[in-house]
């Protein structure tokens, strides 16, 4: 199977600040790849890395190479072709100030969806894959900012939904929702499994555990150690920090 992404050597730099050192891995098609560790162990800026936000903070160096279906994302000319196959999600929900139908609507706007059948279409299906449908097709044309904080999350995978990724990045997604909607938006993610590769960052380790195929731990800027998820939280860690932290005893 042809890895979806290969990241060889990544390193990441702010300033004088070491974020990432020689991070070596791989996300499979069709995968939830989980990646857990305390804060400031260089998860987010993982992210970043894979969708070149480096380019919007002078501060961040990107060393190493990120191959997205086998080409380097550092050669491609078209950054914003690459941001639409690799969907964001992020901790906390950024609604754009518009309705809860044109937050969804705007990305297939600018990539020349005009029809109003068309683009009813695409909101509702994609309103319904991020399990927020019921709730709100009464509203659509509410602010999405008057939505509530997990509805408003659902509301950002809708909209990162809506350029049909073939990749989707969630980081913390769970920060500022209910465990009820938690547990929502879990059941969606292993539904979209089947139609794209998923990245979760979290620091909730049974979430990794409920969800990600495959787990890596991130701890001090090094990935201390990958495998199947199942492997890692067996107790067949090949380092006692692992242990330590699915167990609590720090992080």
């Amino acid at each position: 199977m042809v890895d979806k992404i290969q990241v060889t050597d990544l390193s990441i730099h702010y300033g004088q600040h070491s974020a990432l050192r020689n991070i070596s891995l791989s996300i499979k098609p069709n995968e939830i790849f989980g990646i857990i560790g305390p804060a400031n162990a260089g998860k987010t800026s993982f992210l970043k890395a894979l969708n070149r936000m480096d380019l919007f903070d002078s501060t961040m160096k990107v060393n190493g190479l990120i191959h997205f279906d086998g080409h380097d994302i550092h050669q491609l000319k078209n950054i914003y072709a690459l941001r639409k196959r690799i969907g964001v999600v992020f901790p906390l929900p950024v609604g754009l100030p518009l309705s809860v139908y044109d937050n969804v609507a705007l990305a297939p706007r600018l990539s020349g969806v005009q029809g109003r059948t068309e683009l009813n279409i695409i909101v509702e299906r994609c309103l319904r894959r991020a399990a927020l449908w019921d709730e709100v097709k009464d509203r659509l044309t509410t602010l999405g900012s008057l939505l509530s904080g997990g509805q408003q999350q659902r509301l950002t995978i809708a909209r990162a939904l809506s350029q049909n990724p073939d990749v989707l990045m969630l980081d913390e997604f769970s920060i500022a929702v209910d465990p009820v909607t938690t547990m929502r938006i879990e059941d969606v993610l292993k539904e979209l499994r089947d139609e794209m590769s998923i990245i979760l960052v979290t620091n909730l380790v049974q979430q990794a555990r409920r969800l990600a195929d495959r787990t890596a731990f991130f701890l001090d800027g090094e990935c201390v150690e990958m495998a199947k998820t199942e492997t890692l939280f067996s107790g067949e860690t090949q380092d006692p920090r692992t242990q330590d932290y699915i167990a609590g005893r720090f992080g």
